[in-house]
């Protein structure tokens, strides 16, 4: 088994062969033993600074800078991590005594890659809160910059994800991550992931290059590709990003589009970079814009977006990464006093700062620009965001009139459609780089669209009274009159029926989210695009008389003031549509209390903004008109809700706030279309291929499938319904619950057994996981999706049988399935489906373990087991056998004299029950008996004095009442805190049970009972 799943020391020895013979690193051996271990290794770090030539009393200051900072404890892991870092990039400024020149000393050189010592040592003891060892660390000049922890190729990646996350924790080693920039995690299986501290488990990245090259593992290929010394520098250097909080790594395609970028530039050529909505435009942005800064001399930067969120933002991340030299232009007048200045190095302005002149004198305007050109300073790089909406026309005219010679970059989220090919390829040139949405929905970077379109018929009751009613009132109108009002009365109609199609609306959006998984399970939450801000204050009031109330909030660009319904009291004792607005909103701002600097409607917007991202359980529905469905400040979101007409980049935009990543149980954005907007998938599909400037692209790559809901359902319950059922087709017929353990588990005596067949085991409960959320997904929908009730009742059927199966072999193997990814779903499908009917409970034992259950009652224990195994006898004895085995494996090393006599005891009775010397009823009596010592854990009639579980243990090794307390008090003074993790305190531990005991063999058995029981010798 061996050469096909490796252990994973078999793996990490091939990964430091990797990063020695092929990437140049020096072995530093193995650190398990070492007590000394630290993020920084000064010696490395001392030997480095010297070459460098630095002085001997700059070396020194420069290392108690870094080893105070490093070391220090004060603060958060991320405020720690970020100073370091910038200690790292830009150098540790000192000097050699007072009146001096501060010079910077650099710990790494980042201009000359191969002159800079890289080390990797593996089992690197971290002494903590709580010892942990990673696999392996990666240092630079002697600093822990990464660190790598391997599984074997059966055990999921993720768990090996979650392992990196638990050790940079403040509960184990927090201290030691304050320099570690990159964190990897691998198996052979599934390659490699990386992110850095904080990064959460659904962020971790998987590098993509040389996809061709299939020649050996990926873990090892990404490696490689990451940890080549110029690339491992490159991207420490020029692409680590702290953002508001957040530390951020580049994702492939980001790091690959800044390569191509910086060639664009070096040559002072524009350019295109398209990558799809949700991939990190702005993030692309800021490291283009700091390497070109750092890198060509005299130039300029000029930002222009359309919105002032994203304005604001870019100017605080550029601030983030160090750069000083920054202003926000206020007017069009401040822009061209930058632009004639020498500094600052960064400007970044509103677009239509460039075309706030009217259309008058517009002509004029250009004119005299031409004539005499703005004398702009520095060699200038202009970034347009959402490039294809904000180069048209006199905006292109004003941008090229002021800044004839400058480089112009165009960034996009939305792929160029025919009709813009022209004009922005006339600004910007061509594509430096594209990241199209199948390779971000492939890559994980965002999750695929689901589309359904929903019609709310509506009809007026009787169009001839309606007639009859126009006609009474406009007598003695002329024509033109009657046709004026017409049109106003053609307006009412629509307002006035589609009341009842609104109370429709909302009861579908409440439908949804009482039955929807996601939505449910209060992790999802939804936005509703309504056509003006009067029908989205109707939405909200209709809201407010539900279970949402105080859970929607009303986001549109409406500010209330006092002279909007100044005019609007007609005399009658009806509302005007301004009358109504202003209502809606008085009452949702009355108990708003204004932030600094912020309007109440502001402030309101913004604490419900938070609370969509932060807290969905809290605010489930935002209702929108145009506000937070394009740019970086729109929050993600499950499902979007569109009763509005919208269209091409305006729409794609819309719909991509449900691309988003989320938790794990986020499997597609939902769009759900009441307006017909794409009146079907194929017209969805023309507009964004036929339409699009493909330069040289396939259908495949630029088209925007939006998948039809049922049909993708459908199809996901099929398919893992067909995958269960291939996995389960080798088992050996007639196929009863012993076939299937034999299969999932082999011989459940033997531990070996059990392992080799580990990886089926997992396979099927991953399967099943599926299955279940493919269930769950269409249940209540089967019907409309064309299902006839036979089918149906074969995929309940199905279900039944698969969770039961996954009963029987949990524990039969004796495992717990670690259920975290899919802990939502599961929940979902026991609360809706499985405890309607008591026979289908997905876990018999509930909060009582089979064991404590053995011990209490047998009967009843027996009763609870799976259908499939309690009318089964050996499957029973097998059951109970391999708890009680597990227990004893687990128990151990806490008392190992009494849990070797449990041991040999089942080892006997085992063998009886298999020799048929014992019968089934005895052979449970004695099982009881057994089951009952194990949880007692200790054995009858002892000393009260052996008041604890460590006291016991002792005792059966020595036999002897007041030596074991003798020996316990030893223990409890001479233990210091820490003993596990230090060899010395170990030996002071031992010497003092030695004083006691006066044999070297029992002081080493005893000792191991102190080390395993955390709970009595802390």
């Amino acid at each position: 088994m061996s050469a096909i799943n490796p252990i994973e020391r078999i793996t990490q020895e091939r990964i430091i062969a990797l990063f020695t013979k092929q990437l140049g690193y020096v072995y530093y051996g193995i650190w398990e033993e070492r007590t000394s271990n630290s993020n920084i290794e000064e010696k490395y770090l001392k030997a480095f600074l010297q070459k460098q030539g630095y002085a001997d009393i700059l070396i020194s200051k420069a290392i108690n800078v870094l080893s105070d900072l490093a070391h220090t404890s004060s603060g958060n892991l991320y405020d720690r991590n970020k100073a370091f870092y910038s200690k790292l990039r830009y150098g540790v400024s000192e000097k050699t005594e007072l009146g001096e020149q501060n010079e910077s000393i650099y710990p790494i050189d980042w201009q000359n890659p191969l002159n800079n010592e890289f080390g990797i040592a593996e089992e690197v003891t971290l002494n903590g809160n709580k010892t942990r060892r990673p696999d392996l660390v990666l240092y630079i000049n002697g600093i822990a910059i990464g660190v790598i922890e391997l599984k074997r190729g059966t055990v999921d990646i993720a768990e090996s994800i979650r392992q990196c996350i638990s050790n940079w924790r403040e509960t184990f080693n927090e201290q030691f991550y304050t320099s570690v920039q990159f964190i990897f995690a691998g198996n052979n299986t599934q390659g490699l992931r990386y992110g850095t501290i904080e990064t959460g488990e659904k962020y971790y990245l998987a590098w993509k290059e040389d996809e061709d090259d299939n020649t050996g593992y990926k873990l090892d290929k990404y490696l490689k590709k990451i940890c080549s010394k110029e690339r491992f520098i490159d991207l420490l250097y020029n692409s680590v990003i702290f953002d508001a909080g957040v530390k951020k790594l580049p994702r492939p395609h980001q790091y690959h589009a800044l390569k191509a970028a910086q060639d664009f530039a070096r040559r002072r050529e524009g350019g295109i970079i398209w990558h799809t909505q949700g991939s990190g435009k702005s993030l692309m942005m800021v490291l283009l814009g700091k390497w070109i800064l750092e890198n060509i001399d005299n130039s300029r930067i000029v930002i222009l977006t359309d919105r002032t969120e994203l304005d604001e933002q870019i100017e605080r991340v550029f601030r983030e990464v160090g750069e000083k030299d920054i202003v926000r232009s206020q007017s069009g007048q401040d822009l061209m006093q930058h632009l004639t200045a020498t500094k600052p190095r960064l400007i970044c302005s509103l677009i239509h700062k460039f075309g706030n002149t009217g259309e008058a004198d517009y002509n004029t305007f250009i004119k005299e620009l031409r004539e005499n050109p703005v004398q702009t300073q520095g060699e200038i790089f202009v970034f347009v965001d959402e490039c294809h909406r904000t180069q048209s026309g006199k905006l292109n005219e004003t941008m090229h009139a002021i800044l004839g010679s400058a480089v112009f970059i165009g960034f996009t989220g939305t792929p160029l459609l025919k009709q813009d090919k022209q004009t922005t390829m006339d600004v910007f040139g061509r594509y430096i780089h594209t990241y199209k949405f199948n390779e971000a929905v492939a890559d994980g970077v965002v999750k695929d669209l689901m589309y359904e379109g929903r019609n709310i018929e509506q009809k007026l009751s009787s169009q001839s009274r309606v007639d009859e009613w126009f006609e009474a009132k406009t007598w003695g109108l002329n024509d033109f009159q009657k046709n004026e009002l017409k049109k106003k009365w053609g307006t009412m109609q629509r307002v006035l029926s589609s009341k009842s199609r609104m109370e429709k609306i909302v009861q579908d959006i409440l439908f949804d989210f009482n039955t929807k998984p996601r939505l449910n399970s209060q992790m999802g939450n939804a936005i509703l695009v309504a056509s003006s801000i009067y029908e989205a204050c109707k939405y909200y009031a209709l809201f407010q008389e539900t279970e949402l109330k105080g859970k929607s909030a009303l986001i549109t660009s409406y500010n209330p003031q006092t002279g909007d319904i100044t005019k609007e009291d007609t005399g009658a004792n009806t509302e005007t549509d301004r009358e109504f607005i202003f209502k809606i909103y008085e009452q949702l701002l009355r108990n708003v209390i204004p932030k600094a600097n912020k309007t109440k409607t502001e402030s309101y917007e913004v604490d419900s903004k938070e609370r969509f991202r932060k807290e969905p359980a809290r605010m489930k529905l935002l209702i929108v008109v145009s506000k937070l469905l394009t740019g970086f400040d729109a929050p993600p979101c499950t499902y979007i809700y569109i009763d509005k007409k919208m269209q091409d980049h305006t729409l794609f935009q819309a719909i991509c706030r449900v691309n988003r990543l989320d938790t794990d149980d986020k499997d597609y954005g939902y769009i759900v279309d009441y307006m017909e907007l794409f009146g079907n998938v194929t017209e969805s599909i023309n507009l964004y291929t036929s339409e699009l400037d493909s330069e040289g692209f396939t259908k495949e790559e630029v088209e925007i499938v939006l998948k039809d809901r049922l049909k993708m359902a459908s199809e996901r319950l099929e398919t893992s319904l067909e995958t269960l059922e291939a996995i389960c087709e080798a088992v050996e017929n007639p196929k009863t619950d012993l076939q299937y353990i034999h299969y999932f588990c082999g011989n459940t005596e033997i531990e070996s057994d059990l392992k080799a067949n580990e990886y089926k085991r997992v396979a099927l409960y991953k399967v099943i996981v599926a299955y279940v959320r493919a269930y769950t997904g269409i249940k209540s929908e089967m019907l409309l999706a064309g299902y006839d009730e036979k089918q149906i009742k074969r995929f309940d059927q199905r279900l039944e049988f698969y969770l039961h199966l996954r009963e029987v072999i949990r524990i039969a193997s004796g495992e717990t399935l670690d259920l975290k990814a899919y802990e939502a779903d599961m929940r979902f499908l026991i609360d809706h489906y499985i405890q309607a009917e008591d026979a289908h409970k997905v876990s018999p034992f509930d909060d009582i373990s089979l064991l404590q259950l053995i011990e209490a009652d047998l009967d009843k224990a027996i009763a609870s087991l799976p259908e499939s195994i309690k009318h089964n006898q050996e499957a029973v004895a097998e059951a109970i056998e391999n708890n009680v085995r597990s227990k004893l494996i687990e128990a151990h090393l806490l008392d190992p004299k009494y849990f070797e006599k449990m041991s040999a005891l089942l080892l006997e009775l085992i063998a009886e029950r298999k020799r048929g010397v014992i019968k089934y009823q005895e052979y449970l009596r004695k099982m009881v008996e057994l089951v009952t010592s194990v949880n007692k854990g200790g054995g009858k009639d002892l000393p009260k004095t052996l008041n604890t579980r460590g006291k016991v243990a002792i005792y059966h090794i020595l036999e002897d009442e007041p030596q074991t307390l003798a020996c316990e008090d030893a223990i409890q003074y001479h233990k210091q805190n820490g003993f596990r993790e230090s060899l010395p305190k170990q030996n002071l531990l031992k010497k003092a049970i030695y004083d006691v005991v006066k044999d070297k063999e029992k002081v080493n058995e005893i000792f191991q009972i102190v080390e395993a029981n955390k709970e009595d010798y802390r």
